[in-house]
């Protein structure tokens, strides 16, 4: 039974919430774009009312006004002008608009941090000081919690009206839905994508600032909290506002009822973890339970270079790499414990290699994979895994490795049947939920050893151990690639109904993949926890796991080297320089991806190619990949030719038998007969 008090403080809670979710489907149906930016928006909104409140001494409801309807549109419209706007009007795929908004949102978390640093404010500015309102019965509820609700609703009846009953709203789903049809009938779409922009970056500020006053304003939990009300707008189906409004009250109240459950030792602990991450959960079992829910982004993940703008590389193209790595050999001891992330991040970004660049299957959940490898290396080494002995430092890193194998089986199944966007967002939630329920329980964190594994307990022996490891993954990687598992998984990426018509194992191929990807990545997170020497939950938190991907984006989703730049990238700039910084490059330079098809690496190799190799380099190499390409054609059409004729050989051979036996049969019962 309900009490009364509980779901009247969950209603708060439901109240923003639904804001949240309210914003991402308006600003979905608005721009036609999911924008993970969402957050991150709403973040910087909320900052931006923290400084000018509490340091600069502005009034707060002016200074509320200014950032919601002056800054939050003009960055809306900023964002619309130079990140969407091309991809739209060449007609990106979704999977291409969901990258950019990721780097919108790297982009800002990056800024804030340097900005504003990582630690959390506890005074962020409240917008409504009011009191509490008695009901019947002597129960309170907060004023605020009402001024939320009918803020929602407002905004709701709002958007509900002009969607469907002015020009302006038939325009925007014109837009939305066909982009050059609306344009060929007279519809500015430029125009009308800009307002639906302005629109929704200016409900994300909304709700940032509506939000900060009820959690801690740092950087990464205001992001994915508000990230996390995406499970209420997937519930709602992506289209429903009185649902979505309805969902967030009812995930609202029930998380505030499940407070006065009480149960025994753990299973308290559990509890409350399920109380204070109910979105979380709502948002996992809506991506799993509601699987047709999302169809967007099931073209090709991300643009790929073509053959025919690859450049010839010399014979020891890869020689440098092996020198750079092997460099901080020669490094101080503090500088080679920095370095040491190197390796270790550029196997965990191989992994996305794997899984994203040669399958193309989009992943964002491989920092609760490299997470859950370091927890299990810990565990292992300090005899706290299952009751098991302590394991030495190289069997537990091999077992953990491991042992997060059956986990990536496990987390693959989903995968059968998603792509794009659905599998994005399914993968981000697991991450989540590994997060939440497993890095943040004391019950297995607590009392953790991990630390470099006998005999390469020494900082330069164990640099060495990582550079095998990496040369190995490195190694695996190649032989995926070349071999004939690899063509299975470039044509399952390209077409997966091509390839299933072709005899390929798709959904086999696709949990094989996830759980060979989720390996790898728990090896370099087994790696970076035992460089640290202590299991740190902080590395492997999901919205880290966001930039990582991006990283990997930038530099070239399919290529293995561009991972290990990426990997060398972020770790010298954060070393080097303050923390974020390296942040902001990778959101820049996600943010320009449409200008770098197939990332950073290949359009170096574009740009320098003519001028390493004479002016003609890019068109010989074109002119060797048509030819071969030809080659393989001809000899594929040959074989067709040869097997078709053999065929029809076949057959007439079956034919004249068969009329063989059609005419001696009666003859047969005719002498039979007689």
């Amino acid at each position: 039974m309900l009490t009364i008090d509980l779901a009247l403080a969950g209603l708060a809670v439901g109240a923003i919430a639904a804001l949240g979710a309210v914003g991402l489907i308006t600003s979905y149906r608005a721009t036609g774009v999911f924008n993970l930016g969402f957050g991150a928006v709403a973040m910087l909104i909320a900052y931006l009312l923290w400084q000018q409140v509490r340091v600069w001494g502005w009034p707060v409801v002016p200074a509320a006004l200014f950032d919601i309807l002056v800054v939050a549109p003009a960055f809306g419209l900023l964002l619309e002008r130079l990140v969407f706007r091309g991809l739209s009007r060449r007609g990106a795929g979704p999977a291409e608009m969901l990258a950019a908004s990721l780097g919108v949102l790297v982009l800002l978390l990056g800024i804030a941090i340097l900005t504003w640093g990582t630690e959390s404010r506890l005074d962020p500015p409240t917008l409504f000081e009011t009191g509490s309102v008695k009901l019947w019965g002597g129960a309170t509820v907060s004023e605020a919690a009402l001024i939320d609700l009918g803020v929602v609703v407002g905004v709701a009846v709002i958007v509900a009206g002009v969607t469907r009953f002015t020009r302006f709203g038939a325009d925007l789903r014109a837009v939305v839905d066909r982009r050059e049809l609306a344009e060929l009938s007279g519809v500015a779409a430029d125009r009308v994508s800009a307002v639906g922009w302005a629109f929704g970056s200016m409900l994300a500020g909304l709700t940032g600032i509506l939000l900060a006053p009820h959690v801690r304003l740092d950087p990464f939990g205001l992001t994915l909290l508000v990230l996390e009300t995406i499970g209420v707008a997937v519930a709602a189906r992506l289209a429903s506002l009185p649902a979505a409004i309805l969902v967030a009250v009812a995930i609202g109240i029930g998380q505030s009822e499940l407070t006065r459950v009480q149960l025994d030792g753990k299973a308290q602990n559990m509890l409350q973890a399920l109380q204070s991450n109910m979105f979380v959960v709502v948002l996992l079992l809506a991506l799993l339970l509601l699987p047709r829910m999302i169809e967007v982004g099931s073209r090709a993940s991300y643009p790929r270079v073509d053959a025919g703008a690859r450049t010839r590389l010399p014979a020891l193209w890869w020689l440098p790499y092996p020198i750079v790595l092997a460099a901080p050999l020669a490094l101080g001891t503090d500088h080679l414990r920095s370095a040491q992330q190197i390796p270790a991040l550029a196997i965990v970004f191989v992994s996305l290699v794997i899984l994203t660049g040669y399958a193309g299957q989009v992943s964002l959940g491989q920092a609760g994979y490299a997470g859950l490898g370091a927890l299990f290396a810990a565990s292992l080494m300090s005899g706290k895994f299952l009751g098991l002995p302590e394991v030495p430092g190289l069997p537990a890193l091999l077992l953990a490795t491991l042992l997060v194998v059956p986990v990536g089986l496990l987390t693959g199944y989903p995968a059968i049947r998603r792509r794009g966007l659905a599998l994005a967002l399914t993968t981000f939630a697991v991450a989540v939920v590994v997060s939440r329920f497993v890095f943040a329980q004391p019950i297995f964190t607590t009392g953790l050893r991990l630390d470099h594994p006998w005999p390469f307990s020494g900082e330069r022996s164990f640099y060495v151990l990582e550079l095998i490891c990496l040369g190995l993954t490195l190694l695996l990687v190649r032989r995926l690639h070349t071999g004939r598992l690899g063509r299975m998984l470039v044509a399952t990426r390209d077409s997966e109904g091509g390839a299933a018509a072709s005899g390929v194992d798709v959904p086999g191929l696709k949990v094989f993949v996830f759980a060979v990807s989720a390996g790898v990545a728990a090896l370099g997170g087994a790696l970076m926890g035992m460089s640290g020497r202590a299991f740190d939950a902080q590395a492997f938190d999901p919205l880290i796991g966001l930039i990582w991907f991006a990283a990997v984006v930038v530099f070239g989703v399919d290529s293995a080297a561009g991972a290990v730049l990426a990997a060398a990238l972020i770790v010298g700039l954060d070393s080097g320089t303050r923390e974020g910084v390296s942040t902001i490059v990778i959101g820049a330079g996600a943010v320009l991806l449409s200008r770098m098809p197939g990332g950073a690496l290949a359009t170096a190799r574009r740009v320098l190619g003519p001028v390493l190799f004479g002016p003609g380099s890019v068109e010989r190499e074109s002119e060797r990949e048509w030819t071969r390409d030809s080659a393989r054609d001809s000899a594929r059409v040959r074989s067709a030719v040869r097997l078709t004729a053999a065929g029809e050989a076949l057959r007439g051979r079956v034919r004249q038998q068969a009329a063989a036996a059609g005419s001696s049969a009666p003859r047969a019962r005719d002498g039979g007969g007689r």
